[in-house]
């Protein structure tokens, strides 16, 4: 763990803890009726991106806007979603926040300022600095905060979108998850760049590259850009390394992963780093780690049984929230 890691609270570390536990064990779950049949399309999970997903999203304030991608359940939960919409998503369900017509979590939800992504990954960069230059504008102190993969990084997008943040200075954060595979291709076969975050010196905004399967560095981290960008420096670019421990979706066996990598992560394990730090510095014991664990438990199989008894969308709803209504086009001036 960071060595600076004594200048935050003891209770923020274990709701660290809480987050990262309560994410592998929801993904659990997700996996376990995937493979029962209960949920159908693509489950993307983030098993060892954990720390980085849940720690960034744990250093916003409410009023801060959060823009994940496809394997951030972790950061959803960080900034208050509930296990239940989550599952009731998943399982394409008639009262989910989409009604039915999204799956996983490629969904929005207002009332956390959570805008959902594009499944074209990158794209949602300069949504997000759009966001970002209406805080600027309006003066409304918060912050947007956009994660993207290596792979990702790579598009136009990325470089338009945090090119116009760092010329207007806006409110932004933009997180590179590098799990080190865009699906089957490896990094070496991604960029020639020793770290991704050196392009932030071609925008002129700082860059940092940390270790993302410590929850707590990039806690720290994150929190130190976000803090930066409210108080009008402008945006950063960080860069967390970490591993995809599972395959692109759980239909992938992940055959092409260089073996002796995987075992070299398999001893990063997020979830089992900060668990081992909490009671070497004797902030947890073991019993108090075993409360938790029932405590998620319980809440999981609460949220399962209610997912799985609620009802299925109405057919239709298939045909409706397609077109602007005479309503909301007058709303938006149109």
């Amino acid at each position: 763990m960071s060595e600076s890691s004594g200048n935050i609270e003891d209770p923020v570390k274990i709701e660290l803890f809480r987050l990262v536990l309560k994410t592998r064990m929801t993904e659990d779950r997700i996996i376990a009726l995937y493979r029962q049949g209960k949920i159908v399309g693509g489950v993307y999970t983030g098993r060892g991106v954990e720390a980085t997903t849940v720690a960034s999203a744990l250093a916003l304030e409410k009023k801060d806007y959060l823009f994940p991608i496809h394997r951030d359940l972790g950061a959803h939960l960080a900034k208050g979603q509930t296990i239940l919409n989550i599952l009731l998503q998943y399982l394409g369900k008639g009262n989910n926040l989409t009604k039915g017509k999204e799956s996983g979590i490629h969904f929005s939800d207002r009332s956390l300022n959570i805008i959902g992504n594009i499944s074209h990954l990158g794209a949602m960069i300069p949504v997000a600095v759009g966001v970002a230059l209406s805080l600027k504008l309006q003066k409304q102190n918060s912050v947007a905060l956009n994660f993207i993969g290596e792979g990702g990084s790579n598009i136009g997008d990325f470089h338009e979108g945090l090119n116009f943040a760092a010329v207007q200075q806006l409110p932004f954060v933009l997180i590179i998850e590098n799990n080190q595979y865009a699906y089957s291709t490896p990094v070496e076969k991604e960029y020639r760049a020793r770290y991704l975050s050196d392009r932030a010196k071609g925008y002129g905004i700082p860059g940092y590259h940390i270790d993302g399967t410590d929850a707590i560095k990039v806690y720290q981290t994150v929190k130190e850009a976000v803090e930066r960008a409210r108080s009008g420096k402008g945006p950063a670019l960080i860069e967390c390394k970490s591993f995809r421990m599972v395959g692109h979706s759980a239909h992938d066996d992940a055959f092409y992963v260089d073996k002796e990598l995987r075992k070299k992560y398999e001893k990063k394990d997020p979830l089992i780093k900060l668990e081992k730090y909490l009671l070497k510095n004797n902030i947890l014991d073991h019993d108090s780690v075993d409360r938790i664990r029932q405590e998620i438990a319980e809440k999981i199989e609460d949220a399962t049984e209610k997912a799985i008894e609620s009802p299925l969308p109405d057919p239709e709803w298939a045909y409706g929230a397609i077109y602007a209504s005479n309503s909301d086009r007058m709303a938006y001036g149109d």
